[in-house]
């Protein structure tokens, strides 16, 4: 595409989703900043690490906010009002969520801290359960250390194999190696949607029905995709599915697994405690349905409410036109910082999200985000827990940024003249 079509399209883009306007309804970037830095920004931070966590909406704060001013209650054990309508709240948000991502039944929700608390619920809960000896994993090299580690934990304790689908030089995963890996040992495929350092989505769907041909379930880590992009989980087909509310506008602390019935049905508790039970002896216990079965003591009840504010917010704007303005703004800043000399971007896939990853002329990932704060701009510097990745690049790490929709393409013409500040003051 070039710069004249992509203007052309970039018009129709605003029409369609106002950034200017939905930035008013953030309260971190919306008001005006004290600070030298922030001069050459009209007095506002430029946030672009939305990859590690996004901002919150007043939506958002206001609910946290009257849970606790109004409905502060612990949910599913009180039988007078104020705990009756905590319960009613939270359940609601668990429909919320189940709405978000297409899945056939809010009972295959469950609460969790995060994307990593899910993966290792499935880890311990399924994996110590179903795997054995001799089993085999297959993952990618371009996981996050949230699905990898966990992995290794049970690999290491069950005696099992990890295999791995590898990375190509523009960041996308090699598939003609994929036949390869499966083998009768096969257990199970764990992998992420939306890679958190090259931007690349992964094309999933294929890789799911291929395992499934092999009656092998999937995992998807879906902390970098479910905030960008829409994600069905019926469409998609898989199995299980973990993503986090903090990135997605939510508040820190509540993240979802999503798991087919069977699938959850079939596993055991993974923590013990209030709430998962159904009946308890003192020699033995039987456990509750699900999800109740996996939240054990009392939930993140705020978060799961905010989190469902928080999607009601994105569903107002609309994830489709989010999607195709974060593709655009993705699009403007590429061009933009290609004009850079000496500029390296790491992932080059044609399918990406909002995250990009890159490094210019000599400078050190770390001085380049020291940097870029002394100009007001907000990016990430290290190896974003993805160490495999860097090793193999043969580099210490990376500066990213990472957008979300209310980014403007000011702030991308902001980061690039700091850039050109930067390749100055250490040049």
């Amino acid at each position: 595409m070039s710069e004249a079509q992509f203007q052309i399209k970039n018009k129709n883009i605003l029409r369609n989703l106002d950034p200017y306007k939905l930035r008013q309804d953030f309260p971190l970037i919306s008001k005006k900043l004290e600070g030298k830095k922030y001069n050459s920004n009209n007095g506002h931070l430029v946030y672009l690490d939305n990859a590690a966590t996004t901002q919150k909406p007043n939506a958002v704060i206001r609910a946290l906010m009257n849970y606790y001013e109004n409905d502060n209650a612990n949910v599913h054990r009180a039988l007078y009002e104020l705990g009756d309508r905590a319960t009613q709240k939270y359940e609601e948000s668990r429909k919320t969520v189940a709405q978000f991502i297409n899945a056939k039944h809010a009972r295959e929700i469950v609460f969790t801290r995060g994307a990593t608390e899910a993966i290792n619920l499935v880890a311990s809960a399924w994996g110590r359960k179903h795997l054995q000896a001799g089993d085999e994993i297959i993952l990618t090299e371009m996981e996050h250390h949230s699905n990898l580690i966990p992995w290794q934990l049970l690999a290491k304790e069950k005696k099992l194999t990890l295999r791995f689908i590898p990375f190509l030089n523009n960041g996308t995963l090699n598939f003609s190696r994929v036949k390869s890996l499966f083998n009768e040992r096969t257990r199970l495929v764990a992998m992420t949607h939306m890679s958190n350092v090259f931007g690349t989505i992964n094309p999933v769907r294929g890789l799911i029905r291929m395992a499934h041909s092999r009656c092998i379930p999937v995992l998807l880590d879906g902390a970098q995709s479910v905030p960008h992009i829409p994600v069905d989980v019926q469409y998609l087909d898989c199995d299980f599915l973990a993503f986090s509310g903090h990135k997605m506008c939510g508040p820190t602390g509540i993240g979802v697994l999503y798991g087919k019935q069977e699938y959850l049905d079939a596993m055991d508790p993974y923590q013990g405690g209030g709430d998962m039970i159904s009946s308890v002896w003192l020699e033995k216990a039987t456990w509750n349905e699900i999800p109740y079965k996996f939240e054990a003591g009392t939930p993140n009840i705020a978060g799961a409410i905010g989190l469902a504010a928080a999607i009601r917010y994105i569903n107002e704007i609309g994830m489709e036109k989010i999607t195709r303005y974060e593709q655009a703004l993705t699009t403007y800043a590429i061009l933009e910082m290609n004009k850079l000399p000496g500029i390296r971007f790491y992932g080059i896939a044609p399918e990406r999200g909002g995250v990009i990853s890159f490094s210019l002329d000599n400078i050190h990932p770390h001085d380049m985000a020291q940097f870029l704060d002394s100009q007001g701009i907000a990016v990430r510097a290290g190896h974003h827990c993805a160490q495999p990745i860097m090793r193999k690049l043969e580099i210490p790490a990376t500066t990213r940024a990472s957008l979300y929709f209310y980014n403007t393409f000011e702030e991308i013409d902001l980061l690039v003249a700091a850039l050109k500040k930067a390749k100055e003051f250490f040049n």
